[in-house]
């Protein structure tokens, strides 16, 4: 890919797709200004589309804000950086991460093993704007701002991003492949390997099976979990879940008893699965991953992000009787950090990825296809070259 770099310090009119509101999704021609100093230029060479897009563009997403460029899971390539930026240079490969790592001897959350939720642009992040309050992004036909979304907006040709959101990854990697580790398939494997930390023998649910809780079956599988099940209402599913590493599948809506009630009984104990996982975003599923852990001991890592106003419920006595529930963001993985590792052991032929990309398209335009593909049920993530 060959980058223009007459453009630097000049705004750059490409093409993005703009939300304006509620599933109002087009293709428009956008500014896209320099970068200020902290900030980042990019080329968005490939975007993957994630659930989270969906989510706000459906309007369920509390913080979502119209109109925007949503789209944060993908491979780009830097096209400027503003000033005071030392971390990558023009001609870098690196993936966006929505969860910045500023990694500043005064931040008490870069600074702990015990997080990766690094606060340092999260209340401007949340509004939609870069670090200094302001947008890069204007609608070229009326000069109107556009806000930015979760500190990435990939669905542009050319966008910019906090220095601390970006991961500079080795230039060997495939960025189609690269882009996963942005977001859906990085979280999975944290979910098991650091917030989790699943043991060798342990006893898995997984409940849903799209491309995190695939990834979570093959992080699980890859410690030595012996007893792994997933639960969907889509069989469809089952096939690539048991080529990654379930032991077997059921489809909840197979049974008239709540299925926590069903996993226990088949659980190797009779008491349940030691580490339960939800992807879905249900607070029904997750309540039923609560209540699927193992007495005494059982965790349940709730990945899923429910709609607004959404809230879950359990029996305090679920607690009582030795049960944790724990959340988890981007896997607690250190972006600027984890990004580069994650490819390295997919380059070194450590950690597949290559199931998980089960459509491709092209073009900006190509959004419109992906998000089809979505929610046409056989697919985990579709990615779009630009």
């Amino acid at each position: 890919i060959i980058i223009t770099m007459s453009t630097e310090g000049k705004p750059i009119f490409c093409k993005a797709m703009v939300a304006f509101g509620v599933n109002d999704l087009r293709e428009e021609e956008v500014e896209v200004a320099p970068p200020k100093a902290g900030e980042v230029r990019l080329q968005v060479v490939c975007n993957a589309l994630c659930h989270t897009d969906i989510y706000t563009l459906s309007g369920q997403d509390p913080e979502g804000l119209f109109p925007c460029i949503l789209g944060h899971e993908a491979g780009a390539i830097v096209e400027s950086v503003g000033e005071g930026v030392t971390s990558v240079k023009p001609g870098d490969h690196v993936v966006p991460g929505y969860t910045p790592q500023c990694k500043g001897p005064e931040c008490i959350f870069c600074m702990s093993p015990k997080t990766n939720l690094c606060p340092k642009i999260r209340g401007t992040q949340g509004q939609g704007k870069m670090p200094d309050g302001t947008s890069r992004f204007t609608l070229r036909r009326d000069g109107s701002t556009i806000y930015h979304f979760m500190g990435c907006s990939t669905f542009a040709e050319y966008t910019v991003l906090a220095e601390i959101s970006i991961a500079k990854v080795n230039p060997a990697a495939d960025l189609e492949k690269a882009c996963l580790f942005g977001c859906g398939v990085a979280t999975g494997l944290g979910a098991v390997w650091n917030n989790t930390k699943v043991e060798p023998m342990s006893s898995v649910a997984v409940f849903g099976l799209g491309a995190v809780g695939l990834a979570v079956i093959q992080g699980a599988k890859a410690v030595g979990a012996t007893t792994i099940v997933g639960i969907d209402v889509n069989p469809a599913k089952f096939k690539i879940a048991m080529e990654l590493g379930c032991t077997y599948c059921i489809n909840s809506k197979d049974f008239e008893e709540p299925i926590q009630q069903v996993l226990v009984k088949r659980s190797p104990t009779g008491f349940g699965f030691d580490y339960t996982f939800d992807c879905t975003g249900n607070v029904n599923v997750m309540r039923a991953a609560l209540e699927a852990a193992h007495r005494g001991w059982g965790q349940c890592c709730l990945i899923g992000v429910a709609g607004a106003g959404k809230e879950i419920s359990t029996r305090p006595f679920q607690f009582i009787t030795g049960r944790r529930c724990l959340g988890t963001a981007f896997g607690g993985w250190k972006t600027r950090d984890a990004i580069p590792m994650l490819t390295e052991k997919m380059l070194r032929g450590e950690l597949n990825v290559d199931h998980f990309i089960t459509h491709r398209f092209s073009g900006i335009a190509g959004t419109t296809d992906a998000i089809e593909a979505l929610h046409s049920g056989d697919c985990l993530r579709a990615v779009v070259k630009y």
